[in-house]
């Protein structure tokens, strides 16, 4: 009698996805189906959940000139991300990448070594560098000209996001650097010395062979940049808390403030559904156009 090798693997395959589907529940779909319902109240996170409001909370939310700002900043920092960190990554991807570079080991880790560290280490460390009184920025103008002020970065509201940007694409580039070299190394060596061999240059090479190969790799790298952009928060929190006069809010330091600091849990859920309805639309979208170029 034969028996359906389907059928007897099914319990083994329930029993191996158990554990992180539990998990997965436990620390996505609660705590989200949690704030889901927090957001239909004005709810101080103690007490009863008694004050209904409905869709209330989203409508301030949507008409709140802070949280606007924040959601700008966000779409800045996506802006930053993908036309600064990326290319950056890129190039030097392509560099050290090489199989003829000596150094390419020595320059890996150095650049990686900026994401090793923790945001809040990583916001610290550049407060000290931007101080206007002892900081490396302040030796730096003062070398090149004595006579000018010392810059104060992170107090001028105009300069202030784009000097913790300066901080984000420092950080996080060596991340996607190293995702594309992994990528790079998948490629075979045979494509590109056929290429040389046929008379093309490195650029030709780069752009006709390399790139085209490399695109799923950078598609990941981009995927990973954006939803990261959306949910930044440490780095800016160390270096200022988003001020001054809000200068650098985001998104999440918003949600910080209301949903912990001013114990408005109803108004603060009602942003952490926004930040998951953004990254969560994102995501289906971006797979879908990934399928559809697929096939």
């Amino acid at each position: 009698m034969k028996t359906d090798t389907r059928a007897a693997g099914f319990p083994t395959l329930l029993l191996l996805i158990a554990p992180a589907f539990i998990l997965f529940t436990a620390f996505v779909v609660v705590p989200v189906a949690q704030a889901a319902v927090y957001s239909l109240y004005k709810w101080n996170g103690m007490g009863p959940l008694s004050a209904f409001r409905g869709a209330q909370n989203f409508t301030n939310l949507a008409t709140d000139p802070v949280f606007q700002k924040a959601l700008w900043h966000n779409v800045l920092i996506v802006v930053v991300s993908l036309g600064i960190e990326i290319p950056l990554a890129l190039g030097l991807a392509l560099i050290i990448g090489r199989s003829d570079f000596k150094l390419a080991v020595f320059f890996r880790t150095f650049f990686f070594m900026p994401y090793v560290l923790s945001e809040v280490i990583t916001g610290v460390l550049w407060q000290f560098i931007y101080h206007p009184q002892y900081g490396l920025v302040k030796a730096i103008v003062q070398f090149i000209s004595p006579s000018a002020p010392a810059p104060v970065l992170l107090g001028n509201p105009r300069i202030t996001l784009w000097a913790i940007m300066v901080v984000i694409v420092w950080k996080y580039f060596g991340f996607h650097m190293t995702i594309l070299i992994a990528g790079l190394q998948d490629i075979p060596k045979e494509l590109r010395e056929a290429a040389r061999i046929d008379g093309a240059s490195s650029g030709q090479v780069n752009r006709y062979v390399i790139l085209p190969l490399l695109r799923t790799t950078i598609q990941i790298s981009v995927f990973f940049s954006i939803i990261g952009s959306f949910q930044v928060f440490d780095v800016v929190w160390a270096m200022g808390k988003g001020d001054p006069v809000n200068a650098a809010e985001t998104m999440v330091t918003f949600l910080y403030k209301f949903g912990i600091q001013r114990l408005s849990i109803g108004y603060g859920s009602s942003v952490a559904l926004t930040i998951f309805a953004i990254c969560l639309v994102f995501s289906i979208f971006y797979r879908r156009t990934l399928a559809r170029e697929a096939e």
